[in-house]
């Protein structure tokens, strides 16, 4: 396995990564909607999202602030932040989860009433620690939410890649049991959005390692999974289901 770093991923991905989802603009209304109707952002929330990145799935949420309370857009990779848009309600800060949860890094707001997590939450070094450093910056009523894929997703991907993310993605239940531990009142639900999308064009997003973890395989592991790939996927479109879990937990 070639030695990853998330740090390298983000960074090379940054300067294309909206480019990513392109092929399904309907897919990033659909996520921006479900995070929406979850946190039910209001006038005068303090909102942070944490891996925030370019700011793709901020757009349901920026319309409901102002540049006198942007959003917190947390994210390691300053590279990621450079691409956020240039807009006032939008506040960068270029650290970690965990200097977040520990506060190590000043934020402009001393409560929070909203925490986005987004496909993030599984480069955590410590899930449960981070999440309860978290939970502890949230105000009375303060919402939580983590947006993450089950352990094996139905992706038409290579076995191999399959099987990697897979060992260290950690379960929806894990997460909902620390988020309870944390002290917040948790639901766990999930949603699917169902991916069309072309063979050639998917084969392209996995040549971009466009997944942290494809950036564990090197060029010939890849070529090796691309033609598994073709050999399955010989239809000109694919068809599958995109499943999310969003644990959502509310400090009383």
């Amino acid at each position: 396995m070639v030695t990853y770093d998330p740090a390298d991923h983000y960074e090379r991905l940054a300067k294309n990564y909206d480019d990513t989802w392109s092929h399904r603009p309907d897919y990033v209304g659909w996520m921006n909607q479900r995070v929406f109707d979850r946190l039910q952002i209001e006038p005068g929330d303090h909102v942070a999202d944490i891996g925030a990145g370019t700011g793709l799935f901020l757009r349901s949420l920026v319309r409901h602030v102002t540049e006198d309370n942007p959003i917190v857009c947390i994210d390691p990779s300053r590279s990621m932040l450079n691409q956020l848009p240039d807009d006032p309600r939008l506040h960068p800060v270029c650290a970690s989860a965990e200097a977040v949860a520990a506060g190590e890094v000043g934020l402009p707001y001393d409560w929070l009433d909203a925490i986005v997590i987004k496909e993030t939450i599984h480069h955590f070094t410590n899930i449960p620690k981070t999440l309860f450093g978290l939970a502890e910056r949230l105000a009375p009523g303060g919402r939580l939410l983590v947006v993450t894929l089950p352990r094996r997703p139905q992706y038409p991907l290579f076995t191999a890649a399959l099987d990697r993310f897979a060992e260290h993605q950690p379960e929806p239940d894990d997460i909902a049991s620390a988020m309870r531990d944390a002290g917040l009142d948790v639901t766990l639900d999930y949603d699917a959005f169902t991916v069309r999308v072309n063979a050639d064009h998917y084969a392209h997003l996995v040549t971009r390692r466009w997944m942290s973890v494809l950036s564990t395989f090197d060029d010939e592991q890849l070529a090796e999974g691309l033609e598994e790939m073709r050999t399955r996927n010989v239809s000109g479109e694919l068809t599958f289901p995109d499943r999310f879990a969003f644990v959502f937990g509310k400090r009383t």
